[in-house]
């Protein structure tokens, strides 16, 4: 076994190798020396024995990173196909009239708190490319019920994503309590933090949760938006297609669920939600300036 450093990029044996992970930290646990880990693409967070993990070669590192950028730009492109087809509107129909020309649409506007300062990154650059206007800040988890009405208040937002790492906890069975969890508890916290100071689920849309996070308690909290109903792994950039959709879908329309959860990387088993309205508004007339 190669001396696992801070920094490594790792993957774990009893796991097959399945998911690439970045060390954060080097502890000792119960049984001798462990490492919490942080998924490259998945937002995940866990604890593995040294002895458990791998260290990868930087070639194997770098294919994995190569796909994941195939990846994030095939669905990229896939969106803005999509806009260009409809003229960035769904349902819009093709208006060709000289009072449409002088129509322009306002998106929905984002605030993004994310526990992993690379996927905050990621996230920000890939709604820059999708058109949509994004703050976005890092926290570490226990930060977000302290800081997330602050945001609210200073910045106003359409849309909001609670966000980072999560796992439910080895050797646990009780699907429905928050002590099986990493952090499940900080995200509905801060996600009621959010409702008192936005109430109604059309007025601010909220996506809360990350790996593995209690789907239903998140609903209950007051998201629109959660992860994950089968308790599995979601990517890192699900969170910017839900906003996606939500933004460029007009206020007066209802999301199509089914439609909006299977565009998704992880699909219906990693990110649910309920009926909601979209964050898209019409303005007229355009000006010349």
């Amino acid at each position: 076994m190669d001396k696992i450093r801070v920094g490594d990029i790792v993957s774990r044996t009893s796991y097959g190798n399945d998911i690439y992970f970045r060390v954060i930290k080097i502890r000792q646990g119960a049984t001798g020396p462990e490492a919490v880990l942080q998924g490259l693409d998945m937002r995940l967070e866990a604890d593995a024995p040294l002895q458990d993990l791998e260290v990868l070669p930087v070639t194997e590192v770098f294919r994995y990173k190569q796909r994941l950028f195939l990846t994030r730009h095939h669905l990229i492109s896939r969106i803005i196909s999509e806009h260009h087809k409809t003229g960035l509107l769904r349902n819009a129909g093709q208006k060709t009239d000289t009072r449409h020309k002088l129509e322009y649409m306002i998106p929905g506007a984002v605030l993004h708190i994310d526990g992993n300062a690379e996927y905050l990154e990621l996230c920000l650059n890939t709604y820059k490319q999708l058109g949509l206007k994004a703050w976005g800040f890092h926290h570490p988890e226990t930060d977000f019920p302290r800081v997330i009405g602050g945001y609210l208040e200073a910045f106003n937002p359409d849309i909001l994503v609670i966000t980072g790492h999560d796992s439910f906890f080895k050797g646990k069975v009780d699907f429905h309590a928050l002590e099986s969890y990493r952090h499940s508890h900080l995200f509905i916290e801060a996600v009621r933090v959010a409702r008192k100071v936005m109430p109604g689920r059309d007025d601010l849309v909220i996506f809360a949760g990350a790996c593995q996070s209690n789907y239903e308690a998140l609903l209950t909290a007051g998201a629109n938006f959660a992860s994950s109903p089968h308790r599995i792994m979601i990517h890192a950039l699900d969170p910017v297609f839900i906003a996606e959709r939500i933004a460029y879908t007009p206020v007066n329309e209802y999301i199509e669920l089914k439609d909006l959860i299977d565009s998704t990387i992880t699909g219906g088993d990693g990110i649910g939600g309920i009926a909601t309205r979209g964050r898209l508004r019409w303005g007229y007339p355009r000006s010349p300036y």
